[in-house]
């Protein structure tokens, strides 16, 4: 072997016998990163996780066949957690994302009905909200996108003046148990949801 090819070789040689030392520098701060993560980021990935809207029942939507006009129009979720579409008959839409529910949609009209089906589903409407306790006007209120708590409360009245102003409990579709949720949060309502507020302590 010439001088110049072993010349060339050995750079790759020590690398190799260094790579090992490199990736344990890598990966140290990575699971340190990982070890040191704030409690609020499990409770930010849960939020996340609420903010992705799932239709229920009373929920209306707009759905569009591109191409297909007679394929389309209004449709609210019924009792039974379904929308009766035209041709293919009843489709689960309760507890779907809109985009699951463009899919189950595609794959119905895709067997036997359309060759290559595009569709679209909007929500037009959201089912109610409740808050109920100590506040003006307890009762059943339109959701409309992007609602929070202080709004919720600004909808209903606002506060008696017995009414905790720290605090709110709300329970969502589906739970069994509340969860308190300090007002200055300002956390979202999602349709479906009871909001409760609390007499305060004197």
């Amino acid at each position: 072997m010439s001088m110049s090819r072993f010349l060339h070789r050995r750079p790759t040689l020590r690398m190799l016998s260094i790579a090992p030392l490199c990736l344990s520098l890598v990966a140290a701060p990575a699971c340190a990163a990982e070890n040191s993560m704030p409690a609020s980021a499990g409770a930010a990935a849960s939020e996340t996780a609420d903010s992705v809207y799932r239709l229920g029942l009373g929920d209306r939507v707009r759905i569009t066949t591109f191409g297909e006009p007679t394929m389309g129009g209004e449709f609210q979720v019924g009792g039974n957690g379904s929308i009766s579409f035209p041709l293919i008959g009843e489709v689960p839409a309760e507890n779907k994302t809109t985009s699951e529910l463009e899919a189950a949609l595609v794959a119905r009209l895709r067997d036997g009905y359309l060759l290559d089906p595009r569709v679209t589903v909007e929500v037009l409407t959201f089912r109610p909200f409740f808050i109920l306790g100590e506040i003006e006007r307890p009762g059943r209120y339109p959701t409309f996108e992007g609602m929070t708590v202080t709004r919720a409360i600004a909808t209903a009245g606002g506060f008696t003046y017995r009414a905790n102003k720290k605090v709110v409990f709300i329970r969502r579709r589906g739970e069994t148990s509340e969860r308190q949720v300090a007002i200055s949060e300002d956390a979202r309502i999602q349709p479906g949801d009871v909001v409760r507020v609390g007499e305060r302590y004197f």
